[in-house]
């Protein structure tokens, strides 16, 4: 691709910073809605910040590691940027829905690109129903949460919670639940990204759940829904060498 602008966005942390103001001054500086490529500095936190914020721009990102994990990120060097983006390999993809209905009347949507996740609020267990296209498929389950996941965020909290890790093209998404204690042996499920989950909090006065997609949290949800959002789509770049199906490839033999 042509890369004639930047604009460059850091995390607020010295490490971050220090990075971007060396970018900045070797490279220059543009508003990212004027930019031919963002490039964001900072970890995965960070670069799921800039990819919603950024969203409306239609601008691809370029992440460097300036972070802990950075599984997003590629690698930070100050040389040959502009020729490592012209290389790069760029990776599409759609963010989930979260619209959720709220114990006092209300409703709240927000976008997960990694994963949307409901949690118990308080010592009691949650109690969840779980639909997909309309048709239920456990009508009840007791544990601390379940969260609906891409491909993206697949090696993120829900392997964590020994979900299975989405070879990016897929075109599935994971729903993983969270210490389940009934029923024990079920182990989630792998859907079609066309599927519309519901969840249903039963109990849910008693039992109060949150409902999170990425970092913005709505609590006191009574059911939530989750479809994947085809209108919305984010561009990232990745270096040819560590590029995202690649890494993503590579978990699944990690021991």
């Amino acid at each position: 691709m042509d890369v004639q602008t930047l604009s460059v966005l850091n995390a607020d942390t010295d490490a971050a910073r220090a990075a971007g103001d060396l970018l900045r001054s070797r490279y220059g500086d543009v508003p990212p809605e004027r930019a031919d490529v963002i490039v964001a500095l900072g970890g995965d936190g960070f670069m799921l910040e800039t990819l919603h914020g950024c969203m409306h721009l239609n601008v691809p990102i370029f992440g460097m590691n300036q972070g802990s994990v950075g599984f997003l990120m590629n690698q930070f060097r100050i040389h040959g940027l502009m020729e490592r983006l012209q290389k790069a390999q760029p990776v599409d993809v759609h963010p989930l829905s979260m619209v959720t209905r709220l114990c006092d009347g209300g409703t709240a949507e927000a976008l997960a690109i990694n994963e949307v996740s409901l949690l118990r609020e308080t010592r009691q267990a949650a109690k969840l129903r779980i639909s997909v296209d309309g048709k239920v498929r456990l009508p009840e389950m007791i544990c601390d949460g379940v969260l609906v996941c891409t491909a993206a965020g697949s090696t993120a909290y829900n392997a964590s919670a020994h979900g299975p890790i989405l070879p990016m093209g897929a075109n599935v998404m994971a729903v993983t639940p969270i210490s389940a204690f009934r029923p024990r042996r079920w182990r989630g499920a792998v859907l079609p990204c066309t599927a519309t989950v519901r969840i249903d909090v039963l109990e849910s006065r008693k039992r109060p759940v949150s409902a999170v997609a990425d970092y913005t949290e709505v609590r006191d949800v009574e059911w939530v829904e989750v479809r994947e959002n085809r209108d919305a789509v984010l561009h990232m770049l990745f270096d040819p060498e560590h590029n995202l199906e690649e890494r993503i490839l590579r978990e699944q033999f990690t021991p």
